[in-house]
Formats: C-alpha cells, sequence, structure tokens
C-alpha cells in the first residue's frame, strides 16, 4: 500500500474500474510511478478511456493535443492536480 491523498484514491479507483485492471488494487498505485510505459503499462486506448470518463465524471476535457494533458498522464499525481485544477 502506498501514500495517497483522498482524490488519489478516488482516481485510483477511477483507473482500476475503467481499465479493467484485474492484477492491481487502487491503493497500490505509486502516485509518483509512470502510468504508462514500466508504471501501469497503459498505452494510448487506455489514455482514451481514463479522458471519457474523466469528462463524464468530473466534467474535465482532456484533449491530446494539449500539452498539459500529455504531462497530465504522466502518473497519478499529476492526474489529479489536472482534474482539480479545471473542475
Amino acid at each position: 500500500m502506498v501514500n495517497q491523498s483522498s482524490f488519489e484514491q478516488e482516481i485510483a479507483a477511477l483507473l482500476v474500474e475503467v481499465l479493467d485492471l484485474e492484477d492491481v488494487r487502487p491503493d497500490e498505485i505509486d502516485p509518483a510511478a509512470p502510468l504508462f510505459g514500466e508504471g501501469l503499462g497503459l498505452d494510448s486506448i487506455d489514455a482514451l478511456e481514463v479522458a471519457l470518463a474523466i469528462s463524464q465524471r468530473y466534467g474535465v476535457q482532456m484533449k491530446a493535443e494539449e500539452e498539459n494533458t500529455q504531462q497530465a498522464f504522466s502518473n497519478l499525481q499529476k492526474l489529479c492536480e489536472f482534474i482539480d485544477s479545471r473542475r
């Protein structure tokens, strides 16, 4: 179990739910670990699914062409900061 804020726990649970990550528990996702590649191993399709879920649940639009959206997907902590700053 890693140290997560309550909002990080909420978004980690959303990631596990939306992406059907059967082998990952939300409390195992390190807020500073990469979401893509060696971290959770997400890909661009996963990013689209997550962006859609965030849009539906929080009303926050994530546009792929925006640099800050790409940075937001670097790790759980950045993703939470991105969502929090736009809702």
